[in-house]
């Protein structure tokens, strides 16, 4: 059983309890249709976020190689980066992140607030790199040079979107899996963001196996269907590797790809309307990059009625720090 072989791997064990599961009262009443959020939002390190779950096991793997220093690669507004900085500090290691630039913006607030701001205060180094078409090279690279001036740095990918990182989502599937027999209720679907896959991947896993008949929908924040599936795929298949088992037959990269546009880390109209949409609402607070736009996914499918009877589950993976870069997108609304 999948969930069994999670105790063989090491994790540092920084989340504590699991994190909620929250019916949205008064955007369920909105939609007319009951809304329940998991608050990945809000996991104990450096304001939140989903990728502390990743961390807890790539870090526990840094940690066990003697590394003194992450390394890792994002856009300047990367949530991952802003958490492996924050866990870098409290681990007592260094930090180095390549970032890029992906709206090629000049914006003043893009380039030095939200999470580039919290860079600096955790004592990042921080190289600006064109682009990071290639980053698994460049984050190699990096490791060469860091390993020449006498460092033992620890290579993160982007997103901490490896089969070591996934494990976190296959134990926060099966987190999630007990909350929802809890509840008793029968639950249409679950709706996440899908960028790098990890968190796609770890959940869709351990969902398949604990509650095959729930579909797990990932909105694309970057890229097409054609090349976000084999991303997901690919990616479960190789965690599932590492833990010596098999996908579980449910398995099923669902993919909704309408709403990225028009790029990553560019929100558009939809996107926007949801945010001001489900803060006025309920006084929660989403991103313009990844829960901002998956968001707008699970509003439009209920209108248009994509989704089977039965309450709907919003995947909450956090970024709000990086509403402070985009101020003047919501200004001219």
């Amino acid at each position: 059983m999948i969930k069994q072989q999670l105790d063989r791997f090491k994790r540092l064990e920084l989340l504590g309890t699991p994190t909620p599961l929250e019916k949205l009262e008064r955007l369920s009443a909105w939609t007319g249709r009951d809304i329940y959020v998991k608050r990945d939002d809000i996991t104990p390190l450096a304001m939140g976020g989903n990728k502390l779950r990743k961390l807890e096991y790539l870090a526990a793997d840094a940690l066990a190689q003697g590394a003194d220093t992450l390394i890792t690669a994002g856009a300047i507004q990367s949530n991952h980066v802003r958490q492996t900085a924050a866990l870098a500090a409290k681990l007592g290691l260094g930090c180095v992140a390549l970032l890029e630039n992906p709206i090629a913006t000049e914006d003043r607030n893009y380039l030095s607030n939200g999470n580039r701001l919290l860079l600096d205060l955790f004592d990042a180094k921080v190289e600006l790199v064109e682009n990071l078409d290639d980053a698994e090279e460049q984050l190699h690279a990096l490791a060469a040079r860091l390993r020449n001036s006498g460092k033992n740095p620890y290579r993160v990918p982007i997103g901490g979107s490896s089969p070591v990182g996934a494990l976190g989502y296959v134990r926060a599937g099966f987190e999630l899996a007990e909350q929802i027999q809890q509840t008793g209720v029968e639950f249409a679907a679950v709706v996440l963001a899908s960028g790098s896959a990890g968190t796609h991947s770890g959940l869709g896993i351990a969902l398949a196996e604990a509650l095959p008949q729930l579909p797990v929908i990932g909105v694309t924040v970057s890229r097409p269907e054609e090349t976000q599936a084999p991303k997901v795929q690919g990616l479960a298949e190789r965690t599932v590797e590492l833990l010596g088992e098999p996908l579980p037959s449910a398995f099923n990269v669902q993919l909704w790809d309408e709403y990225f546009g028009p790029r990553y880390g560019e929100p558009n109209a939809g996107t926007l309307a949801a945010i001001k949409l489900v803060a006025s609402q309920e006084g929660l607070l989403l991103d313009p990059v990844y829960t901002g736009k998956a968001m707008a996914g699970l509003l439009d499918g209920i209108g248009r009625q994509r989704f089977n009877e039965g309450p709907i589950i919003f995947l909450h993976t956090g970024g709000a720090p990086a509403l402070f870069a985009y101020p003047d997108v919501f200004s001219a609304q």
